[in-house]
């Protein structure tokens, strides 16, 4: 079709550059089919036989190496590499080299050595609690307060060997540079952090201590509930940490009737939105960030919450209910 466009457009009287920037081609290209067309006429748009060594390797063969690796890899190994493909392959008559297997796999675009991870919640009470802890979300209860809450675990306190160098702009021939960070670094240990987001108002409240123990999680409410004010409910979104449903966590809500926990879905703690502050904090602070100990480390931490309450926000829940749409 495109190489009757060419064609047409020449008889209309059309340039090789008009005709490219119609056809999407370069116009040296479309002197090139003018050409033959001129010369051959029909049989001249026709593909000639292409010159070089023919294929080596047919339909079968490539069938079969797609078989083979859509097939589980045999024991020990988990996975396929394009040395095992090959020579699973000349085991069975095919004489292919690791580097061809890769050449026809890029050219399938199938990568056996990459795997996709997704996690299924099996709750029976799924949309039950989903709804429950988008309801909070939307449509909170009156005189109430509803905090996010959560714990983010194994925060490393680490420094490097060599100080980080930063960045530098060009400086006359010299160009600009990035960052440069030693590879190196010592651990001085690992802290966890308790931390509720209130989601109507985006304020966070934090500390941070050395586990996710029961009598950790109570204290953490308790310092909710002396914030609260006096007439208010305490409603907290939680995930299923087997901390948060101690006999102690019963006892304290026994005594604190105006406390009300409600838990995500069994993998399903993406529906607290703490855990969208987690991702700013592990972003902006704690993947670059260097800690001379857990003490500094948490030092730090609360001091970028102090700041990022001065400017917090509640995240805006933009989801209504519809089936969500694939990209």
């Amino acid at each position: 079709m495109q190489r009757a466009w060419i064609v047409l457009l020449a008889a209309q009287g059309w340039s090789n550059r008009e005709i490219g920037v119609r056809v999407g081609l370069h116009y040296n290209q479309v002197a090139v089919w003018r050409g033959r067309y001129r010369d051959e006429g029909m049989a001249g748009l026709v593909d000639t036989g292409r010159p070089g060594r023919p294929p080596v390797y047919g339909a079968d063969d490539v069938i079969l190496l797609v078989k083979t690796a859509t097939e589980t890899p045999p024991a020990p190994a988990s996975r396929w590499t394009m040395e095992a493909l090959a020579r699973r392959l000349n085991e069975a008559g095919v004489t292919i080299s690791a580097s061809q297997v890769w050449r026809i796999c890029q050219g399938l675009d199938l990568k056996p050595w990459q795997y996709e991870s997704w996690m299924t919640s099996h709750d029976p009470d799924f949309w039950v609690k989903a709804a429950d802890v988008c309801g909070l979300y939307v449509d909170p209860p009156v005189n109430a307060v509803v905090w996010s809450v959560d714990e983010k675990t194994g925060m490393r306190a680490r420094s490097r060997v060599n100080p980080t160098r930063p960045a530098q702009p060009a400086a006359g021939s010299r160009p600009g540079r990035r960052a440069r960070r030693e590879f190196e670094y010592r651990r001085h240990g690992t802290a966890v952090l308790y931390a509720g987001l209130n989601v109507h108002d985006g304020q966070v409240a934090a500390w941070v201590t050395d586990s996710t123990r029961a009598d950790n999680f109570i204290a953490f409410l308790t310092d909710l509930v002396e914030t609260t004010p006096n007439g208010l409910e305490l409603h907290c979104i939680v995930d299923n940490l087997s901390a948060h449903g101690t006999k102690a966590v019963q006892e304290f809500l026994d005594d604190n009737p105006h406390v009300f926990l409600h838990r995500t879905p069994t993998h399903a703690s993406w529906l607290n939105q703490v855990e969208l502050f987690f991702s700013i904090l592990q972003r902006r602070l704690l993947r670059y960030g260097e800690f001379d100990s857990v003490d500094d480390l948490a030092t730090k931490v609360i001091a970028f919450i102090n700041d990022y309450n001065k400017r917090a926000t509640p995240f805006r829940w933009t989801y209504d209910g519809r089936p969500l749409q694939a990209a």
